[in-house]
């Protein structure tokens, strides 16, 4: 195979056991160099120019926060996804709303942890005191990704002492066993020096991109090991300055293409080819970088037409675009919420009023109601809804 490297060896391990090997990554960068060939300085290019124009979106909005809160929701559905869950983003922001009565509790536990632990860790890298991204501060998100749900019970915060794998019923028929836990603060020790580029400094999308698969060969935590690693992505290409905002679900492209995605990660490790892998991350930053360019700009047309149709209401219009105002940070809500909202707005409107704005937006096509309830109503921005739901339906 062309550009075949050895990335690791295989040690013997028994314990409780069967005998089994498991690999231990040799420290990056890799060695041979990689092989920048025309194809890959082509991506690299292409994949700059997007996150370029992507980050060149954040000038055109109206309210940065009002995407970054909906595209970092986006990347921690699709991410939990890849791991399994079953949660859609409608539950998520139902969740978020009041709790969500009757919706599957942990899986959408999992997916607000995640959402958790990135803003956790955006503020720790660009807040007062910033940190750089570094092993405590992965054990410190982690923490907080598994704080709730089913990973509370696996040591949240804390790297693992104890064997595990992936793939299999045991360590001897698994599909990969990562380093031991006894190899294992020697593999991390050398994953925080290339994160601090030493012994030199690596580009950034070369650097996320050989961070994300060396994260993932060590596997130093007991569960969220895949949520982490590639929320890994999103704070290395934020601390970097690659990007100014987390605008980027790069899960989307993971989990269109899962398959290839994990076949990607194996192969490094059986036949060292970092190329291959390196053609597949930066082809999919590229790709997802475009998507969410195109739903910023379908999302803020969107906002323009209701808008003018709004304006038609003539008199009533001013209180509907209250209400519209509100929508479009909560594409989900309720009359009781929306006057709460409201309120903290300093711009209230009465019950009666609030009902009556809605009722306008219903008539326009613009609010769906969605529980078929004759109290404790819920109402969904269905076009906006549509946009930020495109490839969240759960595998």
């Amino acid at each position: 195979m062309k550009n075949k490297r050895v990335t690791g060896d295989y040690v013997l391990c028994s314990e409780s056991y069967e005998p089994y090997k498991a690999f231990v990554p040799y420290p990056l960068p890799p060695v041979p160099a990689l092989a920048l060939d025309d194809e890959i300085c082509d991506l690299m290019e292409k994949a700059n120019r997007a996150l370029g124009r992507l980050d060149g979106v954040t000038s055109l909005l109206p309210d940065t926060t009002l995407f970054t809160y909906y595209y970092v929701r986006k990347e921690a559905l699709l991410s939990s996804q890849i791991e399994g869950t079953q949660s859609s983003l409608q539950e998520l922001l139902l969740f978020e709303l009041d709790g969500g009565p009757g919706i599957p509790l942990d899986d959408v536990l999992e997916v607000s942890n995640y959402v958790s632990a990135l803003h956790y860790g955006l503020h720790s890298i660009r807040g007062e005191g910033r940190l750089p991204l570094s092993l405590r501060l992965l054990k410190e998100v982690h923490g907080i990704l598994l704080a709730k749900g089913r990973g509370s019970v696996k040591t949240p915060g804390a790297f693992r002492e104890s064997i595990v794998w992936i793939g299999g019923p045991t360590p001897s028929r698994a599909v990969y066993v990562p380093p031991p836990y006894e190899r294992l603060m020697e593999c991390l020790d050398a994953f925080e020096k290339f994160l601090y580029d030493k012994p030199a400094r690596t580009p950034v999308l070369i650097k996320a991109a050989l961070a994300h698969v060396q994260f993932e060969s060590i596997h130093p935590f007991q569960d969220g090991n895949g949520r982490l690693g590639r929320l890994l992505i999103t704070l290395l290409l934020c601390s970097e300055e690659a990007l100014t905002e987390p605008m980027l679900y790069l899960s989307l492209y993971f989990k269109n293409h899962r398959d290839e995605y994990y076949s990607r990660l194996q192969s490094v490790r059986e036949d060292g080819d970092w190329e291959g892998w390196l053609k597949f991350f930066l082809r999919g930053v590229y790709e997802t970088a475009q998507l969410a360019v195109q739903a910023a700009k379908d999302i803020l047309r969107l906002f323009d037409v209701d808008k003018r149709r709004i304006a038609t209401l003539g008199q009533r219009a001013n209180s509907v675009l209250r209400l519209y105002d509100i929508i479009q940070n909560r594409p989900l809500i309720s009359a009781p919420i929306a006057r709460k909202l409201l309120d903290a707005r300093g711009l209230p409107l009465s019950e009666p009023t609030v009902y009556t704005a809605i009722q306008h937006l219903e008539k326009l096509g613009i609010l769906h109601e969605i529980t078929g309830k004759g109290r404790n109503r819920y109402y969904a921005y269905s076009e906006y809804m549509s946009i930020l739901n495109e490839g969240t339906k759960p595998i």
